[in-house]
């Protein structure tokens, strides 16, 4: 869980993070309006003018610096250092906002429950940005801050009578302590949170059987892959597989043999893919592959994958026969073939057919 939470976030969950940081700058605003309800209620409680004054231009501050947020945020995923110092703010305006409490009344920069549970709100929110790395530097700094604050506070008081407080209570270790463990849980809570919307994602955009991508991934991805070769440059050639015949050797051998027979594809196929390439499944027996190389060299290694499975028959259980497994495919090149993922499936699906009109097991790289 831990390495999960520590590592990046695949393409699916930043978009998804992108998404949230814009709700949660939303939400941010929403919430920064309200808190301008905080010094008028306290000051017709009769509180302390002191602490209105500081309560109100508090509030206006959070605003002010809500609405910069939400500009930012609109630009989705321009700014990758955005998640981190939003919650930055969020954690640091808290401990200001005590701290500028303490000013007038010491306890207050410790006991005031209505303003330490901002830690909390900051700590929730990053559930909504689906990066694990970020709630666990959310739950850190939480504690880190407060436990020095805390600590400054109480250490530094002349006297007991300095720690007793007519309208915040007492400060004491233990329930500075308690404050700590609540800021622990939270962070575990939202971790675990943000865990299982991690998995929940992955699963959504992987196959059950091989655990490759599949074809949800594909369509959330596409767009991704194309826009990075458009501003990085690069190849890009789309081959689409399909197992001939397999439908007849699946109901021979069995469906538990069946899926012992895709497994066995898939690491024959999974021997072409290098570094940033994918094998995808699309569903039963069709792939897709997503090869960084031109169309030429793509037909080379394509036909090279071809004549290796069909070197290695799958050996099903219970004595039964040795399966050749063959595959056609059809081959697109961006951005020759298509500029999209539906026109370059569409020229590799064309060529995939002709493959199959012509008996099969063969690799297609231009229109007959």
């Amino acid at each position: 869980m831990l390495a999960t939470l520590l590592a990046r976030p695949d393409e699916i969950m930043l978009e998804l993070g992108a998404g949230g940081e814009l709700l949660v700058a939303r939400l941010r605003a929403l919430l920064s309006a309200l808190i301008l309800l905080l010094p008028l209620v306290s000051a017709a409680g009769g509180g302390a003018v002191g602490e209105t004054v500081i309560g109100l231009a508090a509030a206006v501050f959070v605003n002010i610096m809500a609405q910069v947020w939400l500009a930012l945020a609109r630009n989705r995923r321009h700014h990758p250092w955005l998640p981190y110092a939003t919650t930055t703010y969020d954690v640091t305006t808290t401990s200001g906002v005590l701290l500028l409490l303490a000013l007038g009344d010491r306890v207050a920069g410790m006991n005031s429950l209505v303003v330490w549970s901002f830690y909390l709100i900051a700590i929730a929110m990053t559930a909504l940005r689906n990066d694990g790395r970020l709630t666990l530097y959310a739950g850190a700094l939480s504690l880190a801050q407060y436990a020095l604050l805390a600590w400054a506070l109480y250490a530094t008081a002349g006297s007991p009578d300095q720690l007793v407080s007519v309208d915040y209570g007492t400060a004491t270790v233990a329930n500075l302590g308690e404050r700590l463990v609540l800021l622990l849980i939270m962070t575990l809570l939202t971790a675990t949170i943000v865990y299982r919307m991690q998995r929940l994602v992955e699963l959504s955009g992987r196959d059950g059987l091989t655990g490759l991508p599949n074809r949800m991934w594909l369509l959330q991805q596409m767009p991704h892959v194309i826009a990075a070769l458009r501003n990085g440059g690069g190849s890009l050639t789309v081959a689409l597989l399909d197992l001939d015949r397999f439908r007849l050797i699946n109901d021979e051998i069995g469906h538990l043999d069946g899926d012992r027979a895709i497994r066995h594809i898939v690491a024959t196929l999974g021997q072409a893919v290098h570094d940033r390439e994918r094998l995808i499944r699309l569903g039963g027996e069709e792939f897709v592959l997503l090869l960084h190389c031109p169309i030429g060299s793509a037909w080379e290694r394509i036909e090279q994958l071809r004549r290796a499975l069909n070197e290695r028959p799958f050996r099903p259980g219970r004595g039964a026969d040795p399966q050749r497994i063959t595959f056609s495919a059809g081959l697109a090149a961006w951005p020759q073939d298509g500029s999209d993922l539906s026109t370059l499936l569409g020229s590799a699906d064309r060529r995939l057919q002709e493959c199959k009109r012509g008996g099969g097991n063969r690799v297609m790289a231009r229109d007959a």
